[in-house]
């Protein structure tokens, strides 16, 4: 691991990374190594969640395309010295920012989406001029092998390379020093990964999770949030970071909407057969799931087999905040409904837990809407949908408390392996005596003046 990062040091050191035609020859450089080996990646994600070729090119490697797509294209505006204006005590001078990559970037992906969330930093580390270790999720060890043979025999070592590995390599790796850390994962892990930051004074973003809510309101399209829904909570059988996690459904149109979330979830015809539903990841996950379903409370689904990992979309009703299912994250395919009269009472409720990385709100009226974005603190999320705010790279996305620091995606991505050196450039025209010895009463009155005070 030293003799890697030194490796990987010194060939930045070298300054090869900050040129923008290597920047774009990598970035296509890994578009063709990804198109080129698409089968191979199909294959691998099978074996592992048995997740079909039309959800691994749409909820993963499109997305890669596309991020790779629009950092080609504005790697060279994002890089650009940008002036900023100069101040009056400052005059006669310019005053610009310098961005620059940050150096040697840790990359660690996570299992759910192992190939977007591996390469999605991974480009943007590449875009911002940094070099990359990658350490794939070795939860899903076929898409982290097929990750370290497109990546290792593709790329040299001392710009881009993929370390297999469980506990042992990744503690291995945290130990070391490097310029900047991305996590995506558990809010357990992530504070593994920071402690071990904070050591360095690494720079870290950690993407990670929580309990995200939807609120469906009296107003709701009640057809339409059911199909967003179900295809939203249901996708990648639940294993989502930003899956609504549990909904809040007013009292008033409760038996309505539990009937229409039931029909979507019929006419969705959920299962591997379909390309349509993926296997949990493991048995330990799979223990652990069906250990949060109440018998006595489900209202559709609940079946379920151990030995395949599968476990049928199962909505529970009657849950209260107090009931075990509501104390983790679910990160499965199952949805709890809790109903409401009052939202106030609700919204200070949801206050009090851990801050999630999306809200959704589903509504015809805005005060319930800007009520609730006002006051619940969240990552993200969308009015009347659901993970789509994903999709859209013109803003960052990220969580905040619990559910992580920082942002990326788009021109946040390059920001996030990017420092901005902050520079004034001095004339040598002249120099006001104003700062210098002797002072005066005079003198500290004009600065004052000129700094507005």
């Amino acid at each position: 691991m030293q003799q890697l990062i030194q490796q990987q040091r010194d060939f930045f050191n070298t300054n090869t990374t900050k040129s923008i035609a290597f920047r774009k020859q990598q970035l296509q450089k890994l578009y063709d190594v990804i198109k080129s080996n698409e089968q191979l990646l199909y294959d691998a994600i099978f074996k592992d969640f048995k997740k079909s070729e039309f959800e691994t090119f749409t909820t993963e490697l499109a997305l890669i395309y596309s991020d790779i797509k629009e950092a080609k294209k504005k790697v060279g505006k994002w890089s650009k010295i940008k002036r900023k204006r100069t101040n009056l005590v400052n005059l006669p001078a310019k005053s610009y920012v310098i961005p620059e990559p940050l150096g040697v970037a840790l990359v660690i992906g996570a299992w759910n989406y192992p190939y977007q969330l591996s390469f999605a930093p991974a480009i943007a580390a590449i875009t911002a001029g940094c070099t990359i270790v990658l350490k794939p999720s070795e939860i899903p060890s076929n898409t982290s092998a097929a990750m370290a043979q497109i990546i290792n025999n593709n790329f040299d070592a001392n710009y881009f390379k993929v370390v297999e590995g469980g506990i042992t390599e990744t503690t291995a790796l945290l130990k070391e020093k490097f310029d900047k850390i991305f996590f995506t994962g558990s809010t357990t892990v992530g504070r593994i990964v920071y402690q071990a930051a904070a050591k360095h004074l690494t720079p870290v973003t950690l993407e990670l999770g929580g309990k995200s809510p939807a609120f469906i309101t009296k107003t709701a399209n009640l057809k339409m949030a059911a199909k967003r829904l179900i295809w939203a909570k249901f996708l990648n059988a639940g294993q989502t970071c930003i899956a609504p996690d549990y909904l809040l459904v007013h009292e008033s149109i409760k038996e309505e909407f539990l009937k229409l979330l039931v029909l979507e979830s019929e006419k969705s015809h959920f299962s591997t057969n379909n390309n349509n539903y993926v296997q949990i990841i493991n048995t330990k996950n799979t223990e652990r799931l069906i250990s949060l379903i109440d018998k006595s409370k489900i209202y559709y689904g609940g079946n379920y087999d151990l030995e395949k990992r599968i476990i049928e979309p199962t909505i529970l009703t009657d849950i209260s905040f107090d009931d075990i299912i509501m104390q983790e994250e679910i990160f499965g395919p199952i949805l709890p409904i809790i109903t409401y009269t009052n939202i106030q009472e609700t919204i200070i409720k949801v206050k009090s837990m851990p801050k999630p990385l999306s809200c959704y709100v589903f509504t015809k009226e805005n005060t319930s809407k800007h009520k609730i974005f006002n006051e619940i603190s969240f990552g993200g999320g969308c009015v009347n949908d659901a993970l789509m705010h994903i999709s859209n790279s013109h803003f960052g996305f990220g969580g905040v408390g619990d559910s992580g620091i920082g942002s990326y995606h788009g021109e946040e991505g390059f920001k996030a392996f990017t420092h901005y050196k902050s520079i004034l450039d001095k004339s040598n025209l002249f120099e006001a005596n104003l700062k210098y010895y002797p002072y005066s009463d005079k003198k500290l009155s004009l600065i004052k003046r000129m700094m507005g005070l």
